[in-house]
């Protein structure tokens, strides 16, 4: 019998951002225990630092760079392109045309197909009832609820709740009666969370017991910010980077928290249903915790920075998957998976055909599910932007534990040992020239491959004087 998929991807959430992730201040029980009914990645990737491309990434099993999606969506126009030392190469603002998404496929394959929540991937004709979805609840062209989590969200995909109602709690229910009404056909739901993104708000007796919880730790009376150097662009003249040092914001911890909450009461809905145990649960972020910017609302150390950087705080992200009877509980893996792999994962999961002309980067991890060692294999990034948290223009590759970092403003590379290093703090690239230009021209030959777009010279780039 075919199962069931759920997949949990959150905004903006840290790689250690969960208790079973490791933090010592959020509390996630509900998350914390569903992880432990599978199997846990230590090393799962985000395809991009930012949230639009890896979206588009995990509905097309394609890297960004080759989507054409390689920023998030800015359809006002007012942010890019950004000037700073280079000029930011251009991108596609809405999933491209030609993208036979995951939800497709499925919904090819006898699926029902739901999307609950952010979407973030162009205007109205790019919205989830274009690609493959038979529902739409919540997902419009904006990258984060405007007007606040709190009811009236003016989300125009999602109708209004009581004045108050918060928006993790509406998004929870939709869900669940989306599983509750559902038939006998197999289901796919695309639970795609507008949390932990800003504006970080949450409901005020959630805030007040993690204000106990810091002043117990002695929290409140730690300076968590780090201020760093500047932020390099024209349009940012005099900005620094703000690094958080320690996990300690209230209202971004009860935030998980309520997600907890609701993640449970999804959970008990499967369960309900009974259709739980033919259920495969996969869970995951789009990108690293915000760390350097925008109030720095958590802390991904020991990995450095965060959301919008190239190192490991912007792309290594919580993930775990639980199917009863498939995946071992209490399992953990240190197997590389990045987002495009999700693509032809659900396919075999589904019993159906790949479709390798549309996810031609993805690898299906289900192997790996089931027990099963992976193939070695390098991954790619592609970031020709200036990130809003104070990220620079690059392309990198991780490839036998090492990873190699070529910033596009100066061609400069790092090259910094994962496995002894995760902190990214020494560049190894002098100890290893050989596996230097062995890694550079693998990133070189992908580039070309996948039609990658980079920015150009300023030619009006003027250092600033101190």
């Amino acid at each position: 019998m075919r199962p069931n998929i759920v997949m949990i991807f959150m905004d903006d959430m840290g790689w250690r951002d969960l208790g079973c992730s490791g933090s010592t201040f959020y509390e996630t029980p509900n998350i914390d225990s569903l992880c432990g009914e599978g199997m846990r990645f230590d090393r799962a990737y985000a395809a991009c630092p930012v949230c639009s491309p890896s979206r588009a990434s995990f509905l097309s099993g394609r890297y960004p760079a080759r989507t054409g999606v390689t920023d998030w969506i800015d359809n006002s126009n007012k942010f890019h392109p950004l000037h700073g030392k280079v000029v930011e190469a251009p991108y596609l603002h809405h999933l491209p045309d030609d993208c036979h998404t995951i939800a497709q496929a499925l919904h090819d394959g006898g699926y029902q197909t739901w999307h609950v929540g952010k979407w973030h991937l162009g205007l109205r004709e790019y919205y989830p009832e274009h690609f493959g979805f038979d529902v739409n609840i919540g997902g419009c062209s904006w990258g984060h609820p405007r007007d606040g989590y709190f009811s009236p969200w003016h989300i125009e995909t999602l109708p209004e709740s009581p004045d108050g109602t918060y928006l993790t709690d509406r998004l929870t229910d939709e869900a669940i009666r989306l599983i509750e009404n559902a038939d006998e056909r197999p289901f796919y739901l695309n639970m795609w969370e507008y949390a932990v993104h800003t504006p970080i708000q949450a409901k005020p007796r959630d805030i007040a017991r993690f204000e106990a919880k810091a002043k117990k730790l002695g929290l409140d009376r730690v300076d968590p910010f780090v201020e760093g150097e500047d932020i390099p662009t024209l349009e940012n003249r005099g900005k620094h980077v703000v690094r958080r040092t320690v996990q300690s914001d209230c209202a971004y911890a009860a935030m998980i928290w309520n997600l907890d909450e609701n993640i449970g009461r999804l959970v008990e809905a499967l369960e309900k249903k009974g259709v739980y145990e033919n259920t495969l649960i996969v869970f995951s972020s789009d990108n690293g915790g915000l760390a350097t910017a925008e109030g720095s609302p958590t802390c991904n150390a020991p990995a450095s920075e965060g959301k919008g950087w190239m190192f490991e705080g912007g792309t290594r992200v919580p993930a775990f998957a639980v199917w009863k009877n498939v995946i071992r509980p209490g399992t953990r893996t240190d197997e590389c998976i990045i987002t495009p792999d999700f693509y032809p994962t659900f396919l075999e999961a589904a019993g159906l055909p790949p479709i390798p002309e549309q996810h031609c980067d993805g690898v299906s991890f289900l192997p790996v599910l089931r027990g099963e060692k992976g193939k070695e294999r390098p991954l790619f990034w592609h970031y020709p932007h200036y990130g809003n948290q104070g990220g620079r223009p690059g392309g990198s590759i991780l490839y036998k534990g090492y990873k190699l970092i070529e910033f596009f403003e100066d061609m400069h590379v790092e090259l910094y040992d994962l496995a002894r290093d995760i902190a990214e703090v020494n560049d190894v690239s002098r100890e290893h020239p050989a596996l230097v230009e062995e890694m550079k021209g693998m990133l070189h030959v992908w580039q070309k491959e996948v039609g990658a777009k980079f920015p150009e010279k300023n030619a009006g780039w003027v250092p600033v004087r101190r």
